[in-house]
């Protein structure tokens, strides 16, 4: 069960702890609060719907990573042209994943990027 201390009590010296830390998992909530659990482990092995979303996922890092420098800053651009809540990486993953290429097009158009090869 998740607890939330009352007193910012992982700060330490400026540094804010998140992440894993021990048996423990912390994170901030939107809202500024601290959240700590334990941390929890897979009870089976991976299903092979999630090696192949895996597979996927690792297909379109492969690929970003392909990109050039400059290819890689227009999809940055365009993310944060548009005011998209993600990354251009995270844009690019999901074209990858997702293969709409109309959306993309739309995107090229309005933050003047060029995205499509």
């Amino acid at each position: 069960m998740a607890s939330q201390p009352l007193e910012k009590l992982f700060t330490l010296f400026g540094f804010v702890i998140w992440g894993d830390f021990g048996p423990l998992t912390m994170y901030h909530r939107a809202d500024g609060r601290l959240v700590v659990m334990l941390k929890t482990w897979p009870d089976k092995p991976a299903s092979p719907k999630q090696l192949t979303q895996r597979a996927v996922l690792t297909a379109a890092a492969a690929t970003w990573n392909a990109l050039t420098q400059s290819q890689r800053a227009q999809w940055t651009a365009a993310a944060a042209r548009a005011s998209l809540c993600m990354t251009g990486y995270n844009l690019w993953v999901h074209w990858q994943i997702t293969g709409d290429d109309a959306a993309i097009a739309t995107i090229e158009r309005h933050t003047h990027t060029t995205l499509l090869p």
